[in-house]
């Protein structure tokens, strides 16, 4: 892929990773998808909605850009499964021992495997929040521990997994799901209180995973396996917006846009969640404060910060 100069075409001096306090990461890969393909598009058409997005966000009254925004190098790596999982650990983890405020635009879904990885290595009592349509727990599928069937299944062995949004899995996964900590799509429509339960489960530090078929097709048509009965707009920016308001969100990844030449609206609707989700974390001046906080230059395992890093240089 051809990435842009800039995110959203904001000046120089916002897109230098010395200074950025945040880092985007493009991971355009494929490779085990299983019906709709074109997930290796979703980077560039998110990156050129980008273009064509406003920068001031009203709801927030923020322009979250002058935080700092640097655009990585895409991980082009696909020989195997495997290796794109591993190549995505290790840049992710690369970027957060640099003190940023790590993101990732995928890609299918797979690519969490080593986004998910990485932060757990580097943050103590880490919650996933896994908000998508699928389950994603299968142990192994098609002969992979590491396709996209398979995102959060080693999440679920290593961190505190949180599932919302849910709507379709195979009968095979419920051996490895905790359903006090899975959210039904049939169930959150007569909940009022979804949301409420869902941030009491979590520990303080979350990472974000979320995969666009989570929302309803009739918003986010263009993913590779749309599901009936999804989320929609206001009320997932009203989940995100309090999770970043009472957690310490550490990092998110997003996956599965899968574009459609002849339709805009779901790229676009990408470009406006991401830029969502990075305002809500930098809404305010204590937010930024808690940034600085978690972010602490020597990542000193007990520290403030809740870090696992000690001089390690993996």
């Amino acid at each position: 892929m051809t990435t842009t100069s800039n995110f959203a075409g904001i000046p120089d001096k916002f897109a230098q990773l010395e200074t950025a306090k945040v880092v985007l990461i493009p991971v355009p890969y494929d490779g085990t998808s299983t019906w709709g393909k074109g997930a290796d598009k979703g980077p560039q058409a998110f990156l050129n909605a980008c273009e064509n997005m406003e920068t001031y966000d009203i709801e927030t009254d923020t322009e979250v850009y002058q935080q700092g925004i640097y655009i990585a190098n895409a991980i082009t790596e696909k020989s195997s499964p495997e290796a794109v999982v591993k190549a995505v650990h290790a840049t992710t983890k690369d970027f957060i021992k640099r003190n940023k405020f790590v993101t990732l635009f995928g890609g299918e879904h797979s690519i969490s495997i080593g986004s998910i990885r990485a932060f757990n290595e580097c943050f103590d009592n880490l919650t996933v929040l896994h908000i998508d349509a699928h389950a994603d727990l299968r142990d192994s599928y098609n002969g992979s521990k590491f396709n996209h069937a398979c995102a959060v299944h080693e999440a679920s062995q290593t961190t505190n997994l949180i599932q919302v949004g849910i709507r379709s899995m195979d009968v095979i996964e419920k051996t490895y799901m905790d359903e006090e900590k899975t959210f039904f799509a049939h169930d959150m429509v007569s909940d009022e209180y979804w949301m409420d339960k869902v941030i009491e489960l979590m520990s303080d530090n979350v990472f974000i995973t979320f995969d666009l078929d989570a929302l309803d097709p009739s918003i986010m048509p263009a993913t590779g396996t749309p599901e009936p009965g999804g989320l929609f707009w206001y009320e997932t920016l009203e989940f995100l917006k309090q999770v970043f308001e009472e957690k310490n969100v550490v990092g998110f990844d997003i996956v599965e846009l899968c574009p459609n030449e002849n339709d805009k609206t779901s790229d676009f609707l990408a470009a406006k969640l991401y830029y969502k989700m990075l305002s809500y974390k930098f809404m305010n001046e204590a937010a930024e404060d808690s940034y600085d906080n978690t972010y602490d230059v020597d990542y000193k395992a007990g520290s403030s910060n809740n870090s696992k890093f000690e001089d390690d240089e993996d």
